[in-house]
């Protein structure tokens, strides 16, 4: 049984380090989870990332600001609940332009050897399975897009797409 994620990840990034601002999760049951770092440093963020995702995020005194800590705990829960004691499951996470995603989640846990063995060492990139589907039309962007979570719907709904065109073909 295999066990989907789609996912997005809003982060600052200098060249050297890719320093989490949020990060959005659904599963193909509608289960989500976001959250928001209390951590990042947002004197490093480009005109760019303060204009699209600095200036969207919710109201510091909203619940979804977290620890670092608190966020990799919680997450990992989220992503392990459905499959704990179901033989023969794994988890899946997927996200458009997968690498830099990875990165932020697993920067959660420190070095990749830290990464508890029931999530994924790689994300599966929407991206690249549309170029290998030949561009299919795929949903618009919504309308509170570099929203985490609304990206992370939004990756969903591309799979669907994409996975609707297969079963076509």
């Amino acid at each position: 049984m295999v066990y989907r994620y789609f996912y997005d990840c809003e982060f600052i990034e200098d060249g050297t380090t890719i320093d989490l601002v949020s990060i959005g999760v659904v599963d193909e049951k509608g289960r989500e989870f976001y959250a928001v770092s209390t951590e990042f440093d947002e004197s490093k963020a480009i005109p760019w990332v303060r204009h699209n995702v600095l200036d969207k995020l919710p109201s510091p005194a909203d619940p979804a600001w977290q620890a670092r800590k608190t966020i990799r705990d919680d997450l990992y829960e989220f992503l392990v609940a459905p499959i704990r004691g179901v033989s023969n499951a794994r988890i899946e996470l997927w996200a458009w332009y997968g690498a830099y995603d990875h990165i932020a989640l697993v920067q959660l846990w420190g070095a990749m050897p830290a990464l508890p063995r029931a999530i994924p060492r790689m994300t599966k990139d929407l991206k690249q399975l549309w170029d290998d589907l030949g561009r299919p039309d795929l949903p618009a962007a919504p309308a509170d897009q570099h929203s985490a979570l609304a990206d992370a719907r939004h990756n969903l709904a591309r799979w669907e797409t994409m996975r609707r065109v297969t079963q076509d073909s």
